[in-house]
């Protein structure tokens, strides 16, 4: 059996490949440029565009299963090349945020999007929805670095963060394993912890204490401004939002964190019955981070 792995390089789609390589699976990866990529020898590497679906009708070829990181824009041409190529199951790495308070959310409705494509595909399919990744922790990477206070915005909000690799071992179950085809497997952490607790964490992994500024307010929405100009423009020429609604995206973000305060974040046990034991603790995750902190 040959499964296609998209996003193979990714923080989800690595594991992916190296869990299935592990499981003795046959691995295809795709890549806009198969030169760049660093996989494991037995991995074919195939070049294939997203943006431009027909660039897979080579590299589903004989593929029985895929693991898809797409984007709505592709997702319907990858689709029918896919099924074309007589694939059956996909594997849907989706979004929490499907599911939602706030159905009319940007994120929302990108993953909603690329979920109805694959629905009406006539494949067999699977829907992962992660929460907040811990990897989102990475972008303090740089601060932590150099010494630098930490700027976290609303740093005693909660979230429950997964592991990259937890959601790579639910995507892999589904991938090699059968009765789990038509599953919207929602996903989080097996923890509530603060922003501020997990830079503490983060201290902890590489033996020093990390100074932060709680950044609130209009200070944040500035903040978020800069942050998401270049995203909110991608969005605008996507077609996932209009440009009079942009100005809600920040605000979203901001009653996000608000809410959050009070805490405890949501606790979603799924992935602990799919796989069998405890999610990892954002602990763990600092310590098989800690390089990505220090050097």
């Amino acid at each position: 059996m040959t499964i296609l792995v998209t996003g193979a390089t990714g923080n989800v789609g690595r594991h992916v490949v190296d869990l299935l390589v592990r499981a003795g699976a046959d691995v295809r990866a795709t890549s806009r440029n198969p030169e760049s990529l660093d996989l494991p020898p037995q991995v074919e590497v195939r070049r294939a565009d997203l943006n431009d679906p027909k660039t897979f009708e080579q590299a589903l070829q004989g593929v029985e299963k895929v693991f898809l990181y797409t984007q709505p824009a592709g997702v319907q041409g990858v689709m029918e090349a896919a099924k074309a190529a007589g694939v059956t199951h996909a594997v849907l790495l989706s979004s929490r945020a499907v599911s939602g308070r706030d159905s009319d959310h940007w994120i929302a409705r990108w993953h909603r999007t690329m979920e109805a494509a694959i629905e009406q595909s006539g494949l067999a399919w699977t829907f992962v929805r992660p929460g907040t990744f811990a990897a989102n922790s990475l972008q303090w990477a740089r601060s932590i670095r150099n010494g630098e206070p930490v700027r976290l915005l609303y740093a005693h909000s909660h979230v429950s963060p997964i592991h990259e690799r937890d959601i790579a071992e639910v995507s892999t179950v589904a991938l090699l394993q059968e009765g789990h085809a038509g599953a919207k497997y929602h996903i989080t952490g097996g923890e509530s912890i603060s922003q501020a607790e997990q830079l503490a964490l983060i201290g902890q992994a590489i033996g020093r204490d990390v100074a932060f500024e709680d950044i609130t307010g209009d200070d944040a929405r500035a903040v978020l401004r800069e942050r998401f100009s270049s995203r909110i423009q991608e969005l605008v020429q996507d077609g996932v939002v209009d440009r009079e609604a942009t100005s809600g995206i920040v605000e979203d973000r901001i009653r996000y964190y608000v809410e959050a305060l009070e805490g405890p974040a949501e606790i979603d046990r799924t992935a602990e019955r799919v796989l069998g034991k405890p999610m990892r603790t954002f602990a763990e995750w600092a310590v098989d981070h800690k390089a990505d902190f220090t050097n």
